[in-house]
């Protein structure tokens, strides 16, 4: 099994864009025995900073899975109307325009490596229903009209965000997974699409205050024959540098085979595995499994933000070596 690594969120230019840095991280991502490639922050160009640089120094093996959510979360904060699923027209056409330059640089980045190494695109159902309105009308019709698009091979697969609830604090607020699974059905239904659903572990954790939550979406998911993907952030319940309930892409907890890991996080080895095996028969070799962590302080040499990621990563190989 080789996973994906959304190694932006563990990246030195989350501090400042420095070429050289991001090439000594990016060398020791290649040294990684136990990955199929990375997961790709998309912001409305190929790469944040230089496309070209980004081209040159990925490994030619690696394939990708785009995520919009940086890019969305940006745009968000300009436009609160933002989104795929928003009932602002002029705000769901703003999230269009912003997936098809994400199709674009999809196409692009195929073209530079000469051949299709784009496995996916995750999308998120924005906006943030405590500020704007939302639905699964609206999500529907934005995804009728991506369906239409040439995705140079990539699938589209839905996210799963926090959804707006009223029990306590949200971190995105979007759509709920009910609806997501409803609009997915009713179009691979009508127009024979391969549409899925992705969940993300910290994002569930935050949505119901639990890690039963994050078991309870991904079987969800699979009863109903959805689930693309499973990828593991982890969240605290206590007081941290991480926050509490905070979708800040927390590492796992440490433990006695690990060298790094951050004290009071929820994932743990076991929930890593509990939830892989919450997966059941819907666990293939075609499923989206990997890992984003976050890091603290911001400004952490490479050590740690290499890791990390060989941390978790461990903790996911011995589930599949028992």
């Amino acid at each position: 099994m080789g996973y994906f690594v959304g190694a932006y969120a563990t990246s030195p230019a989350g501090v400042k864009w420095d070429p050289e840095a991001e090439q000594a991280y990016f060398q020791q991502l290649k040294a990684f025995g136990n990955i199929q490639g990375l997961e790709h922050p998309f912001t409305g160009s190929l790469h944040q900073h230089d496309d070209e640089w980004f081209i040159a120094n990925i490994d030619p093996s690696w394939q990708f899975v785009f995520t919009c959510v940086p890019g969305i979360m940006g745009a968000l904060a300009q436009n609160p109307q933002f989104g795929i699923a928003s009932d602002d027209e002029a705000g769901r056409q703003e999230a269009l325009d912003f997936m098809q330059k994400a199709c674009d640089a999809i196409g692009k980045l195929n073209s530079a490596s000469g051949k299709p190494c784009v496995r996916a695109i995750e999308i998120q159902t924005a906006p943030d229903r405590s500020k704007a309105s939302s639905s699964a009308k609206a999500l529907k019709a934005s995804l009728e009209t991506m369906l239409s698009w040439d995705w140079h091979g990539a699938e589209i697969i839905i996210e799963h965000c926090d959804a707006l609830v009223p029990e306590h604090e949200h971190a995105k607020g979007f759509l709920s997974l009910e609806d997501e699974i409803t609009v997915v059905q009713e179009l691979n239904n009508s127009l024979q699409a391969n549409l899925g659903i992705l969940i993300n572990w910290g994002r569930s954790a935050i949505e119901s205050h639990s890690t039963d939550g994050v078991i309870h979406h991904i079987k969800r998911v699979k009863d109903v024959g959805l689930l693309k993907g499973l990828m593991f952030s982890g969240v605290s319940d206590t007081q941290t540098d991480y926050g509490i309930w905070k979708d800040t892409h927390m590492p796992a907890a440490k433990d006695a085979d690990s060298e790094f890991g951050a004290e009071h996080s929820l994932l743990t080895r076991e929930e890593i595995h509990r939830a892989l095996a919450a997966c059941g028969d819907a666990l293939t070799n075609d499923t989206i499994i990997g890992i984003k962590l976050g890091i603290r302080p911001k400004d952490a040499p490479l050590a740690p933000r290499v890791g990390y990621n060989q941390s978790a990563l461990k903790m996911i190989d011995n589930f599949f070596s028992k």
